[in-house]
């Protein structure tokens, strides 16, 4: 049920005067989270829980309803504004997709009257529990991308984003057509494209060469890395799915075979149904903690690549305007103009040049401080599942051993 958060009442003080909030304080916060969501056939409803001291919010305390849409245009409100040019935009969280789970519900349906009661409902449990767990994960990384805007120290008080968490109707944000798509695709190319020319531009710093070399290697490796560890979990997944099959068939069996074998399959049965929960968990976790984990660096890498390319595109066009000036002047024109573009387009540069070290900075210690709590986390998930099977195993054994042949 979604849950309607009203504006609490301020209590009455003394001083009616408006209090003074220092943005650079640290008792100025703005802490952002999703509070509850709802799934429906076609969107998920968000709803967005702020709490705030920033002077420029209505209230301390507000909840709106966003669609996926929603964050998408706030996403490309601010990769747009040229002021954050040189600021790593967090990036878009993926859309909602529950088809391929609302598909294998649907196919598990129709095979109802074809397979064992007992397996179906195996079967069912599962996708129910990969619906769920898709369903959290996209929870969890739409609101990865509204704290990491809230914690940013520009982006939190941009307008944009100030009218996301605080406007109580809908954005009439609406997805886009084919022809916008079609639009947005050439508009990628056309990126491309650009950094294929601009591919030999080299940049002034060595800091951001050295880091453009770097990123462009470390997505290879990322992307390489993601592909192969959601490769291993679908993996653990296909192996907890055949428990269900084999557990299924080896209960049919024994109540078909006579005495000697009853209790024996009854019991590989019940262990294999044992081994199949843990064999889920085991996938759910290395989904979460480390495929999951991958697949968002693979997106601020992106991110953090981007940043350079518009740092490498500001810096082709200083070397533009800069050659234009050096004709001006050889022609002995007028060089007041094209002075004052050279000039505006350096400052620029140098500006951006300040912002994105910091940047870059922060996406480096940030990237390791989440991977290195990410990776403890699962060594200590895969130990834990790994003494939790030893035990089922060493148990099922024991058990198998006392179990007494019929005469």
């Amino acid at each position: 049920m979604m849950e309607d958060v009203g504006n609490n009442p301020l209590q009455e003080s003394q001083d009616t005067s408006p209090e003074i909030v220092d943005l650079n304080s640290e008792t100025a916060s703005l802490t952002v989270d999703i509070s509850d969501a709802l799934s429906e056939k076609d969107t998920v409803k968000f709803t967005v829980h702020t709490k705030t001291t920033l002077p420029e919010f209505s209230s301390p305390e507000i909840s709106v309803v966003r669609h996926h849409d929603e964050f998408v245009w706030l996403h490309d409100a601010l990769e747009a504004n040229e002021d954050y040019a040189g600021i790593v935009i967090p990036p878009v969280p993926p859309r909602p997709d529950f088809d391929a789970s609302r598909e294998k519900l649907q196919t598990l349906g129709d095979l109802d009257k074809r397979i064992p009661h007992d397996e179906f409902q195996k079967m069912k449990q599962e996708l129910e529990a990969e619906y769920l767990a898709t369903f959290k994960k996209t929870v969890a990384m739409h609101e990865v991308f509204l704290q990491r805007l809230a914690s940013h120290s520009y982006l939190r008080s941009d307008v944009n984003f100030k009218v996301f968490l605080e406007y109580q109707s809908e954005l009439n944000v609406r997805g886009k057509n084919n022809r916008e798509k079609i639009s947005g695709f050439l508009k990628s190319v056309s990126q491309s494209a650009d950094e294929m020319l601009l591919s030999n531009q080299k940049d002034t710093d060595e800091y951001f060469e050295g880091q453009r070399a770097f990123l462009v290697e470390y997505f290879n490796r990322i992307k390489d890395c993601a592909n192969k560890a959601d490769k291993m979990t679908r993996s653990h997944k296909n192996v907890a799915d055949s428990y269900i099959k084999i557990s299924t068939n080896l209960v049919q069996l024994a109540a078909i075979d006579n005495q000697d074998l009853e209790k024996l399959l009854n019991k590989i049965a019940e262990t294999l149904e044992k081994a199949r929960k843990i064999e889920g968990r085991v996938s759910s976790d290395e989904d979460l903690k480390l495929t999951d984990t991958l697949k968002y660096y693979m997106r601020d890498t992106m991110a953090a690549k981007n940043l350079l390319f518009r740092r490498l595109k500001m810096i082709s066009n200083l070397d533009i305007a800069t050659k234009t000036l050096e004709k001006t002047r050889a022609k002995n024109k007028p060089t007041d103009a094209a002075e004052e573009a050279e000039r505006n387009l350096s400052e620029k540069v140098e500006k951006m040049s300040v912002t994105a070290k910091q940047e870059l900075a922060d996406f480096k210690s940030r990237r390791i401080a989440l991977f290195k709590k990410n990776l403890i986390d699962l060594a200590e998930l895969e130990l834990k599942h790994s003494r939790a099977q030893v035990n089922l195993l060493t148990s099922a054994v024991n058990s198998m051993k006392e179990i007494e042949p019929v005469n």
